[in-house]
């Protein structure tokens, strides 16, 4: 029997224990495996096990750092979290590659927020409309107590609208509600100001006389699709830059921006190519405790904005000029959250200076374009494995145990050859023969 009933209320060692017994074949070999990565420090592994539900463990990730970003005449020393050895790798080569050829430029755009109470009504727009105009001002100034502090610090509810959206469903309706929320991200502040709203909507629609029917709250909730809270990074400079043979730099430049268009217009490309941009960006937001999901998710969105999924970057050379720029929505926070709480990401937040969110907005998006300008660079010159399996030589070696000697002796022998994972074996097969 593998059910279980009050499992959540269990000890953590109860938990284990019934887990390990039921689902693996050496029950002590399985708690071990958990065992050995519980904090020494009794504070902190509790601190890391409220973190979430049902915690037996944690789990690891490598925590890296990418130095020698010039951002706005500002060097960074950036922190990364990722499991993909390249990843880090290709960050500093871009940081180092346009360190003297004047950084990266950045520029925030927009840091509105969005969310929606959703609800349906059975009678008609117009007389909804006089409505909603009446008990505007009502429901702004219900969320007064809960937008207070954050008013004092330049945020608050900065829209209320009313949204028709019968074409889409029938009796559908939005109330759509624009934000700020200054260093935070803002979820909880803005749902709970979305309720609010709801609840007052609701209570004064049932005290009406005008209105032939009573609105059916459906749901209310912020939108991690931020179109709005905009980004811009960049680089620029002569093509002649780029090599010391002019040549070459001419012919780098043409097949990247080529590179970037067919991501533009082909979506099999389109979508390793915005991947790849997200292995920068994602690195960054789990150091700094950020939610990658809402992330990931208003990202691929957006690349869908026009009705086709596309390229998150863009790049053109014009006259002997090359730029190359990405636009992405990022809805990041730097108070609250794990910000306060987990260490490491208290870590790197003052690893980049203790940042405002606007500083990180700008931060994110210049790695997530460095990620792509390396991996588009090795794609029209020597191709993306090269680099790659160098970098996950490391991996193939830890799976097969190699001795400290056969790690020398096999990184020497790859130097100058191709590695394959099968090439790996069959050469420390011959060292141990």
């Amino acid at each position: 029997m593998k059910e279980v009933s009050g499992f959540s209320k269990r000890s953590k060692e109860e938990k284990i224990t019934w887990l390990t017994s039921h689902f693996f074949k050496s029950p002590d070999k399985a708690s071990a495996v958990l065992k050995q990565y519980w904090n020494e420090d009794i504070k902190l592994q509790q601190l890391h096990d409220e973190f979430s539900e049902n915690t037996l463990s944690n789990y690891y990730l490598p925590f890296g750092v990418a130095p020698n970003f010039k951002i706005n005449n500002a060097f960074y020393a950036i922190p990364m979290v990722t499991e993909e050895s390249s990843v880090v790798a290709a960050a500093c080569k871009a940081a180092k590659f346009w360190k003297d050829k004047g950084g990266f430029k950045a520029e925030v755009l927009g840091t509105t927020k969005s969310g929606q109470v959703h609800f349906l009504y059975k009678g008609s727009y117009p007389e909804l409309q006089a409505f909603f105009q009446q008990i505007k001002t009502q429901l702004w100034n219900s969320t007064a107590s809960l937008t207070q502090n954050m008013r004092k610090r330049g945020g608050g509810l900065t829209r209320m609208e009313l949204v028709d959206k019968t074409t889409a469903l029938e009796n559908y309706y939005q109330l759509d509600c624009d934000f700020e929320t200054a260093d935070a991200m803002g979820a909880n502040f803005i749902n709970s100001c979305l309720e609010q709203i709801a609840k007052t909507f609701k209570g004064l629609a049932m005290e009406d006389e005008t209105l032939s029917e009573t609105p059916e709250i459906i749901m209310s909730i912020l939108s991690n699709y931020v179109p709005k809270c905009l980004v811009r990074a960049e680089v620029n400079c002569s093509i002649n830059d780029f090599f010391p043979d002019k040549d070459t730099s001419q012919n780098f430049a043409r097949k990247f921006v080529e590179a970037v268009k067919i991501a533009r217009v082909v979506i099999e490309r389109a979508v390793t190519h915005n991947k790849g941009i997200m292995n920068g960006i994602d690195a960054v937001i789990l150091a700094t405790g950020n939610d990658f999901r809402a992330i990931e998710a208003c990202a691929q969105a957006y690349a869908c904005r026009s009705g086709q999924y596309s390229s998150l970057t863009q790049a053109e050379i014009q006259g002997d000029q090359f730029r190359f720029w990405i636009e992405i929505p990022l809805a990041l926070g730097t108070v609250g959250g794990l910000t306060r709480l987990h260490p490491m990401v208290t870590f790197a937040l003052e690893l980049l200076q203790n940042p405002t969110a606007k500083e990180l907005m700008q931060i994110v998006a210049v790695v997530g374009l460095a990620q792509n300008f390396a991996a588009i660079g090795s794609l029209v010159t020597t191709g993306i494995q090269e680099g790659h399996m160098k970098m996950h030589l490391n991996n193939i070696l830890n799976q097969f145990e190699a001795t400290a000697e056969e790690r020398k002796q096999i990184t020497l022998h790859f130097k100058s050859h191709t590695v394959s994972y099968r090439s790996v074996l069959d050469q420390l097969e011959k060292i141990r023969k």
